[in-house]
């Protein structure tokens, strides 16, 4: 029991190590990766060894005589999953969903505390001491906390009701309604009837059902669809056309749209709004091609009125790329993000 206690001891420790370095930003937050897909189960488990390393480094210091008491191993374990929550998973979790699982965490562990009446005396009888001040010290404590209290109260109070006196929040237009037609070097193209050249068969006539079916795979994780590699060298039709739009990707574009094409590139934390996740269900899933080709072509500088103050410092690519170069991109896009067009009807 002894041994077992131990090892649940040397967790806890090692837990609160790591999390002490994330804290400070001596360990990054993603030491241990967070598996996309498996994230709350990952989180539920990590916290339930840690709960285990916990109890096991309580039973030895209690061994050893230096018990901690029971309204303080609440108390810490609260403030551990507090910081849990802020400093080890990422993306960051807004601070309205911290406060609903503080408040969980909270009832939870009042339910470990008051799971029998002495457990329950223990935890609530240093706030009886301080309540009735029967000491010097818990005297000064109750003072202290009858003036402090109120202030902090009050002061939170005031900073909520506080009028801003910041500017107001930009009134844009993320995805603007298009133009009817767009003129990318020289030529006019109407983005309701126009396809992508290069969204073909093997006969080669435009047909999105059959490069729906050759898309990366949604199921677990993006994974390639079985005999649909572009980078096969001999790949042709579409998925040459996927490769080399791919390729065009990487030369130009994953600096700011990240490798992924979730909007994390190198230079992305340089501009506010970031740039565009395309993994996100939100962006190019609900847009039509000829809309991105028009985005793309014009770049941020090309929004309508209702797109400004525009947000958006994507170049204009139509003055660095070639028409088809444009296309290709977003074939690839599509592909590895494993959406859809949307179509006009």
């Amino acid at each position: 029991m002894k041994a077992l206690m131990s090892v649940g001891a040397l967790i806890g420790v090692v837990g609160l190590l790591m999390l002490i370095g994330m804290i400070f930003g001596v360990v990054p937050s993603n030491t241990v990766r967070l598996v996309e897909g498996y994230m709350p189960m990952q989180i539920l488990s990590e916290l339930a060894v840690f709960v285990a390393g916990f109890a096991g480094l309580s039973y030895l210091l209690n061994s050893m005589g230096f018990a901690i008491p029971r309204f303080w191993q609440g108390v810490l374990f609260w403030v551990f999953i507090q910081s849990y929550l802020k400093f080890r998973v990422y993306p960051p979790i807004p601070f309205s969903v911290r406060a609903m699982y503080g408040t969980v965490s909270m009832v939870a562990v009042f339910m470990w505390v008051s799971a029998n009446e002495e457990d329950w005396k223990k935890f609530r009888q240093p706030i009886i001491n301080v309540l009735d001040a029967n000491t010097g010290f818990h005297k000064a404590l109750r003072t202290m906390y009858l003036i402090l209290l109120p202030l902090l109260i009050g002061g939170f109070s005031f900073l909520s009701m506080k009028p801003s006196v910041d500017e107001p929040i930009e009134l844009r237009t993320v995805h603007p309604a298009p133009p009817a037609s767009t003129k990318v070097h020289g030529k006019t193209y109407t983005l309701q009837t126009s396809q992508n050249p290069f969204r073909v068969n093997l006969e080669g006539k435009y047909d999105q059902e059959y490069s729906n079916k050759l898309i990366v795979e949604q199921g677990m994780g993006r994974l390639m669809a079985p005999n649909a590699n572009p980078w096969d060298e001999k790949a042709e039709g579409y998925l040459k056309y996927v490769r080399e739009g791919g390729e065009i990707f990487f030369q130009n574009c994953h600096f700011c749209h990240g490798d992924n094409l979730n909007g994390r590139g190198l230079h992305a934390f340089a501009f506010n709004p970031i740039p565009a996740n395309f993994t996100d269900p939100g962006t190019i899933a609900q847009l039509q091609e000829t809309f991105i080709f028009w985005r793309v072509a014009k770049g941020g500088i090309g929004l309508p009125n209702e797109g400004f103050p525009w947000a958006s410092v994507m170049p204009p690519w139509e003055q660095h790329l070639t028409t088809d170069e444009i296309w290709k991109v977003i074939l690839f896009e599509y592909w590895h993000t494993g959406y859809y067009p949307r179509t006009w009807d």
